[in-house]
């Protein structure tokens, strides 16, 4: 009956949420059920409820890879790289922002950092080539200015984690610098007041006032990152990356895999598999996670 009551007296709140549970309830809850698929044969024509029981051999596909450690260790370091060096940006982006004073250079530089989070990673990719294409790149050209020899980017494996981190940090950094700034807006501004009283200066208001308060965010959205950790980002990675196999080393991941994969084979009781292995480590590192930050840093705990 409370909640009744709560609907008719906040009903245009519940107006504007209703479109994102809508969404939940169908892509979120109902998809639940096919999980059984990752422990059938599935067969459209018998549908997920009587299908062939085949127990783990679904799971067979991926963990009898050879491939499983490599893509799997892919999958985990360059989504750490994300997470570090996307956090760490994102921060110090959202930190030199909240000291500038001149609204319309701050409306100015938001614009600019906001603008590649909507740009297409294909439309990346092309811009990317530009700087690292043998013949008429960018980089090459400096390095022949510089007397060196030109280098085949595209054939050399070991550089491409750092290349992607780029990436991922020049085209996200920028959002999630809004979401911190918001968080620095939100912070009492009594407590600058008392600290310049004291004689604190900006840097010191920084350390001991703003990254503090900062923090219960910082974690939050961390847990949420460490969630998906075992999903790469499979529109970076193929629009960047493709098919180009001498890259596979270090930025072949589960999902490219797994879609390649099922591009020759096309069972989806294997891809689901792969998918409830990604979902279970997901649940496990952000149980555990959260686990350790109740215990020594309560207030960033998700629950």
């Amino acid at each position: 009956m409370d909640l009744g009551m709560d609907i008719v007296r906040n009903r245009a709140s519940y107006l504007l949420v209703l479109p994102a549970m809508i969404y939940t309830f169908i892509f979120g809850y109902m998809t639940y059920p096919y999980m059984l698929v990752a422990f059938q044969r599935f067969n459209y024509k018998k549908g997920i409820f009587n299908g062939e029981w085949v127990g783990f051999h679904n799971f067979e596909f991926f963990f009898r890879s050879n491939k499983a450690f490599t893509i799997t260790f892919n999958t985990i370091f360059l989504n750490v790289l994300f997470i570090v060096f996307g956090t760490l940006t994102a921060l110090a982006i959202s930190l030199v922002l909240n000291e500038l004073r001149k609204k319309l250079f701050l409306k100015l530089s938001q614009s600019v950092m906001l603008f590649p989070h909507f740009i297409s990673w294909i439309v990346i990719s092309y811009v990317l080539y530009a700087f690292f294409s043998m013949d008429m790149g960018i980089i090459n050209q400096i390095l022949n200015k510089l007397g060196l020899p030109s280098v085949n980017w595209y054939t050399e494996p070991t550089v491409w984690p750092v290349i992607l981190t780029l990436m991922h940090v020049w085209k996200g950094a920028g959002m999630s610098a809004v979401i911190y700034l918001a968080t620095i807006t939100g912070i009492d501004d009594t407590l600058y007041e008392a600290a310049q009283i004291d004689g604190a200066n900006r840097w010191q208001m920084c350390l001991r006032i703003t990254i503090p308060l900062m923090m219960p965010t910082v974690i939050i959205l961390t847990l949420l990152s460490i969630g998906k950790i075992m999903y790469g980002d499979f529109g970076m990675i193929y629009a960047l990356v493709g098919d180009n196999g001498t890259l596979y080393q270090t930025t072949d991941i589960i999902d490219t895999y797994v879609f390649r994969s099922l591009r020759q084979v096309g069972d989806p009781s294997e891809a689901m598999a792969v998918g409830l292995f990604q979902s279970a480590v997901g649940f496990v590192l952000v149980f555990g996670t959260n686990l350790l930050t109740r215990k020594y840093f309560r207030d960033g705990a998700l629950y």
